[in-house]
This record gives C-alpha cells, structure tokens and sequence, in this order.
C-alpha cells in the first residue's frame, strides 16, 4: 500500500467497506484527496521527502494546513505558487480561498499573476528591492492595483507576446532510451545555439530528463545553474563565492601599506573574541546553543587594527556593507573587480551586498549568483533550473534578456521552467509529460512556441493558448 500513487491507493481504501473501518478510510481518503487536488497524485507514502522537489514539498506543507478545521487563525504563505505549472496553481488558489472561507485570514508574499489576481486586498511594496525598496506604494483590489502605475501594476497588465522570429538551431545532441525515474525509454534531440525551455506539469519527469540524462551524458559541456545552496560553510559571501575578495583585500593592502591578511575575518584581520565568526555561541549541556551576536566586533567580524585601515574613506566593514551596484561605481579604478561587479548587475543582484552570508540567500538569488560565476564562458551549454524563482514580473524580462544575451555570445540555454512568459521568449519548447508521476515521462511535443499554440493538445499548451 505504502508504495502505491496516491490515486491508486484511493481506490483500494474505496474498496473497503467494514463499517468498523469507516472513520479511519473516510479520514484517509479526505487527506490523499487533498494531495491529488493539489496536484501530487503521483507521489506514494514511501516517498523520502528528501527526494522531492522545492515546488512538491512546498504543497506537502500547504495541504498540512490546507486539512485544517481550525478557524480565526492567520496564514502567511511564502511564495505557494513555487514550481508549480499554471494548472496546479489555479488549483492551490482554489485550496487558498477554502482556507480563507473557514474564518481565516490568509496572508500570501507572491509574484504569481494568478494567486494576485484572486485577492481580495493588494499590499505592492517597492519601488524596487535592497535600500531602494522598502516602501508601501499601494493597497486595494486587484482592478485597482492595474490602474496604480506601479512596477507590479503595469507588469500584470502587460501580456507577452510569442517570439516572432525564432532561432533555428544549428545542430541536436542526442538523448536515447532514457529510464531514470518515471521517464519511459525516452528519446530526445536537444537543439543546440538556441533557447529552448523544458517544461510541463511538476512530476512529469523534467528534471529526469535534463539534469539527471542530459546533463550526465554530456557534463564535460554542461554548466548547470541550480539552487542549492552554494557552500556549505557560513562564511561565504558574494565577494568571496565570486573571487573578487582577494583584490579587494590587495587594493587595501597597498593603499594602507600593510598585510593583505589583515582585512579577512578567516586569517589576521579576525576579531580576536569571536574567532571572525560575528556571533558567540555557548554550549549548553541538554538545551540547544544560545547564539549571541559578539559584542567586541558588534557582529561584522573584525579586529579594531582591520577597521582602523581605510580605502577611499572606507573601512573593510563599510565595504563589505555596500551593495553591488554602488561598489560598480566604487572600484571605477579597478577593472578586474568591476567585471566581476558587472556580472551581479547583469544577473540582477545590483541589490545584494557584497558580504552578505550566502546562506541568507533565497534559492532564485542563489542561482543568480552562480550565474554570474560563469557568465563570460562561451560555447557552453547551460542548463538552467527554474531561474524565475522568486522574481517579480518586471525581473523575468531581465533574466529572459540576459539568457538570450548568453545564446547570442554562442551558447546553448536549456531552462527547466514553468512559467509562461519564459515560454514565449523561448526558441525551442520540450513539453514532457502528459501528466505526473506513472501518468508521465514521456515527450509529449517538441518544436517551437507557434507550433505548440497551433497544434499541440497538451495541458501546458492548454494554458500557454489561454495566457496570449
């Protein structure tokens, strides 16, 4: 039982009719129905939640709530619509307004145009993100945020229009007979020097097939850009992941004439009480540490000698403290920092600052940042997971620029991506599909957006002809 798809295990408890039973199959099947409607039909109970994706464990937490017969209290939700395809969205929207229809208030931080459209009230916070954000620029219905004039207002009026001229690709690499997961010995060309997005509904197999097959098959080709986390130490920073650390620390060397070392918190330059860690942490024998920020360096890691040293009437900390658009305009002197600079803004991190923790970092600003690590490569073929993840409307249009900028240098984009728009902009679509799970893993279209719009039947074309 325990190894069976949701949908089939419904119908084996649909059998059991000992009145002896009843409570216990009626409240099992009420739990399994609702992680069917929310579009995980596929998975079974033996599943390790290890191995599901942000998008399938994201909705396991949603449905946790989802059941609940409490009333009055209040919900935050954290971007539910998170790898999901347009269709599960319309139907986690509807589990949302159940919620709300209970006597709850529900509260949801989300870019999707969907779940905003089906709100009752809008807060639109902005104008735009890090020191330039902040502010409460608008709050009322959806009819009235279109008419606001603000960047969210104006990116939901705007409908994308379908690419008019799509690259032809120059050549296809092979992908034969693939098994992995639940893809059914699946044959495959992948276009190379275009665009192409690999999408449908989530458990159709994608990621099966992209970053488990293709990217395995052809890895000394493949950069893939994904969102797990960065390092696994929480020291890195964007300047130290980037590399662009050490010249900032020679450019305070000479300046001050001293040590290099002296301006990292790993080596000299740490403060002597907390070891350059920024916080103290005191063991305690049958309770969890207590964690306190250090008070000799007030948390940003450093010795009083590091800080006494300055570079343009800047410290080490002040440095560190900026973002990476107002360090561009800092190092104007200095090329090699500069380029590395230029690529966060390219990526769209203008906001981030230099020596902020990466493991502060959401999953899409992660991908973005490994971006900009290998942006100047050429010849590559980059395969890019969900990369709209956590972006505003106004945000995807940079990144769509950015990978068509990549694919005009001579490299090949492949994105794993549900989003609509993206598909618009894209070359080439790989649908997969038809549905999740057992009822995926098989290519159900393959060609261009047009083709996809004029012929195909699939759920995702469903939907990619509703959103134009």
């Amino acid at each position: 039982m325990c190894a069976l798809e949701f949908t089939d295990l419904v119908k084996v408890l649909s059998k059991i009719n000992d009145p002896r039973a009843k409570t216990i199959v009626d409240s099992l099947t009420t739990s399994l129905q609702r992680m069917i409607d929310i579009g995980l039909p596929y998975l079974s109970m033996d599943r390790e939640s290890s191995t599901l994706s942000g998008g399938e464990a994201q909705r396991l937490k949603l449905v946790r709530y989802m059941g609940s017969a409490l009333t009055g209290m209040t919900y935050i939700f954290d971007e539910p619509s998170t790898g999901m395809h347009p269709r599960d969205v319309y139907r986690m929207t509807r589990l949302l307004q159940n919620l709300r229809d209970r006597g709850n208030t529900v509260l949801v931080v989300e870019h999707d145009r969907d779940v905003i459209s089906i709100a009752d009230e809008i807060i639109d916070v902005g104008p735009l993100a890090g020191k330039n954000g902040g502010e409460i620029l608008f709050q009322g219905s959806y009819e009235a945020l279109l008419i606001s004039g603000t960047r969210t207002g104006e990116a939901m009026k705007h409908i994308e229009k379908l690419k008019d001229m799509p690259r032809k690709p120059s050549a296809f690499l092979p992908i034969r007979n693939a098994n992995v997961h639940n893809l059914k010995n699946v044959s495959a060309d992948i276009p190379l020097n275009v665009l192409t997005v690999v999408t449908g509904v989530a458990g159709s197999g994608k990621s099966s097939l992209i970053r488990d097959v293709f990217a395995k098959e052809y890895e000394d080709r493949v950069v893939l850009v994904d969102q797990s986390p960065v390092t696994a130490t929480g020291r890195s920073t964007p300047a130290t992941f980037l590399g662009f650390f050490d010249d900032i620390r020679k450019v305070m060397a000479k300046e001050n004439d001293v040590n290099a070392g002296l301006f990292s918190f790993n080596s000299k330059g740490a403060c002597p009480i907390c070891s350059g860690r920024g916080q103290i942490v005191t063991e305690l024998v049958f309770m969890d540490p207590v964690t306190t920020v250090c008070e000799a360096c007030e948390g940003n890691r450093y010795s009083k000698e590091a800080m006494s040293y300055q570079y343009k009437g800047k410290n080490i900390v002040e440095i560190l403290d900026m973002s990476a658009g107002d360090a561009y305009d800092f190092f104007k002197d200095n090329k090699k920092i500069r380029k590395t600079l230029g690529a966060m803004l390219e990526v769209g991190l203008p906001y981030l600052s230099l020596g902020q923790p990466l493991s502060t970092l959401s999953g899409g600003e992660r991908q973005r940042v490994k971006l900009a690590k290998d942006l100047d490569k050429q010849g590559n073929i980059y395969v890019l997971d969900e990369p709209t993840t956590g972006l505003h409307a106004s945000d995807v249009k940079k990144i769509m620029e950015l990978l068509d900028s990549l694919v005009e240098r001579g490299n090949t984009v492949i994105v794993i991506e549900h989003n609509l728009d993206v598909m618009k902009r894209a070359d080439w679509i790989i649908d997969v599909g038809p549905d999740g799970g057992t009822a995926g893993g098989q290519i159900v279209f393959a060609g261009t957006p047009k083709d996809m719009i004029e012929h195909s039947d699939t759920i995702t074309a469903e939907y990619l002809r509703k959103s134009l």
